[in-house]
């Protein structure tokens, strides 16, 4: 009576009556279910065709009809179990009256019992469907053994001597009725024990792959948080390294460049001072104009070099703090692409002294997809931040072109500043590159789209990418 396989079981529906702690989601086996059709139809052919023996010699007879159509019935009856699965406790309860009403063996009820023990927890409701089960199998069994002696499975297929001459209507039992029907009982007791035993062993198989799966999961959540705090781990010593030698030596180059700048003034101001009549000598204007650039070179390199090292503690930051890396670099509505960020964006800029020439055509913006908007935000403002840090005061010219048809363009240029070097135009970066233009354009690839960057003949700087558009999941979805 081993109705089902231990495994759990794929999916499926549950009864909106049965709470999930009460359910166990036990897989049934196909071949098993033809097995128990099978099996308990036969047991109630076997016990009604014994049944129907004294009426057959009358046709006629209303009993003769009603042992025709229940052996029909037994037939149908044991497809019940198909609906064990989802309803094992009204399968169980109809299959008791089934037996209660029609001359049948309890094997179809006893298989209903294994079902509902295998897939339900609750104990009153288990205790309920045991006694049940117990009194109407006992019932079943005691129907059988009261019958006259041709009419009796137990009499006439197991008790009955071998010899005998069952048509004469003689026939000599092996034993009295009292021992007949005891042994029926405890048969039928018997059955129960072991039709609660397989659920019982059923149901232990499947919470124990449950819990085998549940401990599996555990164990891979800690291996992942193992892994995590040692990556955490390296990302602390990483941070701390390029604290120590990063920083340190950004702020030596801001240091140096500083004291170079100074040794510069200084000299131009002793040049200034000196009585060339005294000396004799003279500061010729190439010397002057190459202490200027000096010190003008000096200042460059001092402002870059703050700018990196403002740059090295914000990637410390994240390394240190990756959750809220994280939400920084997370689609947020202050760094996607909307009209109210951008002129945000725009208008901060221009507060903080810059002057900004705009041209812009933006067109369904709110079918965009959000990464792909966040990336659109973030060249913008990498353009803006570049403009300001190496061409200040310089004016800067943003155009911004995005439309479902022609994709998503921006161009930002500025003049530079005299004396003053800007990056080389490249398509591809090096691993190494991490943020400003280079982490933009490994970003912009990522996209699908393209970053080139760098100054003309005519010593303007340009920044200039392109992306496709890319629908937002909604519209995606739409037919």
């Amino acid at each position: 009576m081993n109705d089902s396989s231990p495994h759990p079981r794929a999916g499926g529906p549950l009864p909106a009556t049965t709470s999930d702690e009460d359910t166990v989601a036990v897989r049934t086996r196909v071949w098993c279910t033809a097995v128990m059709i099978t099996v308990s139809a036969f047991m109630c052919l076997v016990q009604t065709s014994f049944a129907a023996t004294r009426y057959i010699n009358n046709p006629v007879n209303a009993m003769y009809v009603w042992f025709i159509a229940s052996s029909l019935l037994a037939f149908a009856f044991p497809f019940l179990l198909l609906a064990r699965d989802k309803h094992p406790e009204p399968v169980f309860w109809i299959c008791c009256a089934v037996i209660l009403i029609f001359p049948y063996d309890p094997m179809l009820m006893l298989m209903a019992l294994t079902s509902l023990i295998a897939r339900r927890r609750g104990r009153q409701r288990i205790i309920r469907a045991i006694v049940a089960a117990t009194l109407v199998g006992v019932w079943g069994q005691m129907r059988d053994t009261l019958r006259p002696f041709n009419s009796s499975m137990w009499q006439s297929a197991i008790f009955i001597k071998p010899d005998s001459d069952v048509a004469s209507g003689h026939a000599v039992m092996l034993e009295g009725r009292p021992t007949i029907i005891a042994t029926a009982v405890v048969v039928e007791l018997i059955a129960v024990l072991i039709a609660i035993l397989a659920g019982l062993y059923i149901r232990s198989r499947v919470q124990l792959d449950e819990a085998a799966t549940k401990t599996q999961a555990i164990s891979d959540y800690a291996v992942s948080l193992h892994r995590n705090l040692t990556d955490q781990q390296l990302a602390d010593a990483i941070a701390a390294e390029a604290h120590d030698t990063l920083a340190h030596s950004l702020s030596l180059i801001a240091l140096n460049a500083s004291a170079l700048q100074g040794e510069a003034r200084a000299f131009i101001q002793l040049a200034d001072a000196t009585n060339p009549h005294e000396t004799g000598q003279m500061l010729t204007p190439e010397l002057r104009n190459q202490a200027s650039l000096i010190e003008e070179k000096s200042e460059e390199i001092r402002r870059q070099s703050a700018g990196a090292l403002d740059e090295a503690h914000s990637i410390i930051g994240m390394l240190r703090h990756p959750q809220q890396a994280r939400q920084q670099l997370a689609p947020a509505p202050q760094t996607s692409m909307t009209r109210p960020s951008l002129d945000a964006l725009i208008n901060d800029a221009r507060s903080a002294g810059m002057r900004i020439n705009t041209w812009i055509d933006i067109q369904q913006l709110s079918d965009l997809d959000e990464g792909t908007g966040k990336i659109a935000y973030r060249a913008i403002q990498e353009g803006l931040t570049n403009a300001r840090r190496h061409a200040e005061g310089e004016p800067v010219s943003v155009e911004v072109t995005m439309n479902p048809g022609n994709g998503i363009h921006i161009h930002i240029s500025n003049p530079m500043k005299r004396g003053l070097s800007a990056p080389n135009e490249r398509e591809v970066p090096s691993a190494t590159d991490g943020n400003g233009l280079a982490g933009l354009t490994a970003r912009v690839q990522t996209a699908g789209g393209t970053c080139r960057y760098g100054h003309d003949d005519h010593h303007v700087f340009h920044l200039d990418v392109a992306m496709p558009w890319i629908a937002c999941q909604a519209d995606r979805m739409k037919p």
